[in-house]
C-alpha cells in the first residue's frame, strides 16, 4: 500500500513543491538551511499525497474514463482506496501542521494553511475550484505559494516579483494542461476553463498569463524570464496549429518538463551566485 500511495503522489510532479520552496530558500539567502528541512519534506510525499489523493478521491467518475489515467500522469483509483487514501493523508501530514503550528512563524504558518486549503478546495465541494471556471486555473497559483511561506518560516522577507510571477505562471500552466482533459470533463458535466475556453481560447488565457509571468520575472532575473517566454511561446504555438485536446496530451510531457527547464535555469544562478558571494 505504501507504494501504491506513493505513485497516487504523482512523483514525478514533486518539482512543483519542492522546486518553489528549495528556490524560496536560496532567495532568502541561503544554499541551505536546516531549518528548512521539515518544509522540505512535508512538501514531498505528504503534501502530494495531499493534492492528489483528495483529488483521486473526488474524481473517480472522471478518472474512469480518461485513458491517461491508471499511469505515471496520474492515478486511477478504486472505491475501495478511499479509506487508505484518507488514513495516508492525515497520518503523513498531521505530524508535520503540528511542527509549523508550534514552532514556526505566524504568518508562515498562515500562508501553509491557505496553500492546503485551496488545493483541497479545488477537489471537494462545496467549493470544489476544478469544476468552476477561471476559479479553477486561479486557485493553482498556490503552487507559488512555497516562494513565500519558505523564506517567511526561515524569518526573512518574500521576494514578491517571483512569488507574484510563479503564481500567474501556475494558473497558465493549469489551463493548458487541462486542454488535454476537455472530452472527458465535457463528457461528466464538469466545466473547467478549458471547457469553457475552448483550445485557441486557452492560448489566449494562458499566453496573457506567461506574459505577466515573464514580465514579473524579469525584475528578478532576465535569463529566466528569457527562456520562461521562449518556451510557454513554443507550447502556445503548437496548441494554435492544432487547437484540439489530442495536441495538448502530445504536448503534456513538455509541460511537464518545464519547470525542470526554467528552475534549473534559475537554480543555476542562485547557487552560483551564492557560492561566490555575490548575492547575500
Amino acid at each position: 500500500m505504501i507504494f501504491r500511495l506513493f505513485h497516487i503522489s504523482r512523483p514525478v510532479l514533486w518539482v512543483n513543491t519542492v522546486g518553489p520552496s528549495t528556490v524560496g530558500m536560496w532567495l532568502a539567502g541561503d544554499l541551505w538551511r536546516w531549518e528548512a528541512l521539515p518544509v522540505l519534506l512535508w512538501l514531498t510525499l505528504p503534501f502530494n499525497l495531499l493534492i492528489y489523493g483528495v483529488n483521486d478521491v473526488f474524481d473517480q467518475e472522471t478518472d474512469a474514463q480518461n485513458p491517461r489515467k491508471g499511469t505515471l500522469e496520474g492515478a486511477r483509483i478504486a472505491g475501495s482506496e478511499v479509506r487508505p487514501i484518507a488514513l495516508g493523508v492525515v497520518l503523513t501530514n498531521a505530524p508535520f501542521l503540528v511542527y509549523f503550528v508550534l514552532f514556526l512563524p505566524l504568518s508562515a504558518v498562515l500562508w501553509m494553511f491557505l496553500y492546503a486549503a485551496l488545493f483541497v478546495g479545488y477537489s471537494v465541494p462545496p467549493a470544489r475550484f476544478k469544476a468552476r471556471p477561471y476559479l479553477d486555473s486561479l486557485s493553482n497559483a498556490a503552487y507559488a505559494f512555497p516562494l513565500v511561506f519558505t523564506p517567511l518560516a526561515l524569518g526573512e522577507s518574500p521576494v514578491w516579483p517571483a512569488a507574484v510571477g510563479l503564481m500567474t505562471w501556475s494558473a497558465a500552466k493549469h489551463t493548458f494542461d487541462a486542454v488535454q482533459d476537455i472530452n472527458e470533463d465535457r463528457k461528466v458535466g464538469i466545466e473547467t476553463t478549458a471547457v469553457r475556453l475552448g483550445a485557441k481560447g486557452v492560448v489566449l488565457w494562458s499566453g496573457a498569463l506567461w506574459a505577466l509571468a515573464s514580465l514579473c520575472f524579469a525584475l528578478v532575473n532576465v535569463p529566466v524570464a528569457l527562456v520562461n517566454a521562449a518556451i510557454a511561446g513554443s507550447l502556445l504555438y503548437t496548441l494554435s496549429r492544432s487547437p484540439a485536446p489530442a495536441t495538448g496530451h502530445r504536448l503534456y510531457k513538455y509541460s511537464i518538463a518545464f519547470p525542470y527547464v526554467a528552475g534549473t535555469v534559475a537554480g543555476v544562478q542562485l547557487v552560483a551566485a551564492l557560492s561566490l558571494g555575490a548575492y547575500p
